[in-house]
């Protein structure tokens, strides 16, 4: 197996920034799923207003943004509902080493260049820098073991962020 890799920089543009009812990460809920309901909106960039052509035809997006308000990581960490060390690939842990996240919420409407969303599990002013549908018969596979959240994936509706990845 070949180790050697291209250390080369990625560099990403942002197509837009999310609003949300979250002005601080402390208090906001870690997954969609605890956030029901909870309404929000994407302002994308008038450059790639476009790319929203037959979007409206999706009830769910996946977005892929930027966890702008991480500063460092750490390849071992304390996840929401643990107190156990465990790697951070292993975790949704937002220190992460590219800083990236995911969210899958409901695509109200498409209005312009704005998408009107809900189940916004995700700061207010976080860049966001792709969108894709989601397709549940491609995107939804059954997990046969989720490791150590078999225990705790039904918490995930009602816990709140604490400020355990708050940069201290």
């Amino acid at each position: 197996m070949n180790t050697k890799y291209n250390q080369k920089e990625i560099i990403v543009k942002p197509i837009g920034i999310i609003h949300s009812p979250f002005k601080e990460r402390e208090g906001m809920p870690i997954q969609p799923i605890g956030a029901k309901g909870i309404k929000g909106k994407i302002e994308i960039f008038s450059e790639f207003q476009d790319g929203l052509k037959d979007l409206n035809g999706f009830s769910n997006i996946i977005l892929i943004f930027n966890f702008h308000l991480s500063e460092n990581f750490k390849m071992l960490v304390k996840p929401f509902m643990e107190n156990t060390i465990r790697g951070v690939f292993a975790t949704r842990a937002p220190c992460r080493p590219n800083q990236i996240g995911m969210s899958i919420v409901k695509l109200e409407r498409v209005e312009d260049n704005v998408l009107h969303i809900s189940n916004v599990d995700i700061v207010d002013g976080t860049p966001i820098l792709d969108i894709k549908p989601y397709v549940k018969r491609i995107d939804c596979v059954e997990s046969e073991k989720i490791g150590w959240l078999e225990k705790k994936v039904d918490k995930f509706d009602s816990k709140i962020s604490d400020n355990r990845f708050l940069e201290k």
